[in-house]
């Protein structure tokens, strides 16, 4: 059965935006070994639209960004939209019974699915869906934006930390 990890790059003050501040080499390495590892990953519209990105070719890109590109290609990925008609490739569009589509998958697949999306985590983590939480903060204040969390959590047990790099730390919870 497949484990459900909600996992995104934060703020010290709780907020995500993949726009304002990039990861150092040694944490890019890190996600990079990561999505080679998951069984596949579950996006909201948004996340997924900014996560398009590695679909493309760029030729200013590093060799890193191509091997990240080149992982994130390979993963099955399953987007939460409504107002999506299509989705790009190696991709499934779950518009309806999001619920029991999850579920299928944990319970059809093995490994790491992560969820990621701060929207679509809250709504899995109401559901009762999300298993565990990776929490990588990075020393910058942003002063608002989205929130990793989409509202009220339940109570959550730290079950790791680990220092990745020379800057972020990862704090993984568990529901209590």
């Amino acid at each position: 059965m497949a484990r459900l990890v909600y996992a995104l790059n934060q703020s010290l003050d709780g907020y995500v935006d993949h726009m304002a501040f990039a990861p150092e080499p040694a944490i890019f390495r890190h996600f990079i070994d990561d999505v080679r590892s998951l069984t596949g990953t579950v996006y909201g519209r948004r996340m997924y639209e900014t996560m398009r990105y590695w679909d493309e070719n760029r030729p200013e890109w590093t060799e890193a960004e191509r091997e990240y590109a080149a992982a994130w290609r390979a993963q099955p990925k399953w987007v939460v939209s409504r107002s999506m008609t299509s989705v790009g490739p190696n991709a499934t569009l779950v518009a309806d019974e999001v619920e029991a589509a999850i579920r299928e998958l944990k319970c059809r697949l093995d490994g790491v699915i992560e969820v990621s999306g701060p929207t679509l985590a809250g709504s899995l983590t109401n559901l009762g869906l999300v298993d565990e939480y990776r929490l990588y903060l990075h020393p910058v204040v942003l002063g608002g934006g989205k929130p990793f969390f989409a509202g009220p959590r339940p109570p959550l047990r730290l079950v790791a930390s680990d220092r990745i790099g020379e800057d972020v730390i990862r704090l993984t919870y568990v529901p209590a």
